[in-house]
């Protein structure tokens, strides 16, 4: 219904922004990892929004990034997780560093989040591990990568970043091993040739 909305900041408390378009106030909810990011009241601001509906409320959720929301969208079908779990979680992770977490099992890293403990944390893990992949990594590692369309050799790339990750690379090493590497047509070739770039390091 929103995919976005872009206009002048003119408001920003606790967990909310206020932006004016068209001479209409929108109020959007939005986590706190966002506020390092926003401009100057008064300055131009494009947020994607996802409208949440239930039975007594509307509420419109806000994010910098498309992949955010996408992510955001994903975290609330999980059983256990709703708005205000996903919220949280994108608090104190970007949706890039989710990704990361939910690839390499790093129960810790998403504990962190308010009101997240290790069983739905592990949930969360068990049912978007294949939905949210790591792939395509060439728009950078600033949280602004966004899903392409899955070929075999984007799933090799995936799957290169588990087996580095299960040898004891971090996820972050074995993410940068595998960047680039989507042409090979086995996930031996990737991980052969990422980590002869890993020996460079």
């Amino acid at each position: 219904m929103l995919s976005y909305i872009k206009g002048l900041l003119e408001e920003i408390s606790e967990d909310m922004i206020v932006i004016e378009a068209n001479h209409v106030g929108f109020s959007i909810q939005v986590p706190s990892s966002i506020f390092k990011e926003l401009p100057n009241i008064g300055e131009s601001i494009k947020i994607y929004t996802y409208l949440y509906v239930r039975e007594d409320a509307m509420v419109l959720f806000g994010f910098i990034t498309k992949d955010d929301m996408e992510i955001f969208k994903k975290l609330i079908t999980v059983n256990g997780i709703g708005p205000k779990g996903a919220m949280g979680i994108l608090s104190v992770m970007t949706g890039y560093e989710l990704r990361v977490a939910i690839m390499s099992n790093d129960l810790n890293r998403i504990c962190l989040a308010p009101g997240i403990g290790k069983k739905t944390a592990q949930k969360l893990i068990l049912d978007l591990k294949d939905k949210l992949k790591l792939i395509d990594f060439e728009d950078g590692m600033d949280g602004s990568v966004t899903e392409k369309t899955i070929n075999p050799s984007l799933r090799y790339a995936d799957e290169g970043v588990e087996a580095l990750v299960a040898l004891g690379y971090s996820s972050h090493e074995a993410i940068h091993a595998v960047k680039g590497l989507h042409d090979l047509d086995s996930v031996e070739a990737v991980i052969k040739e990422a980590l002869k770039k890993l020996a460079m390091f």
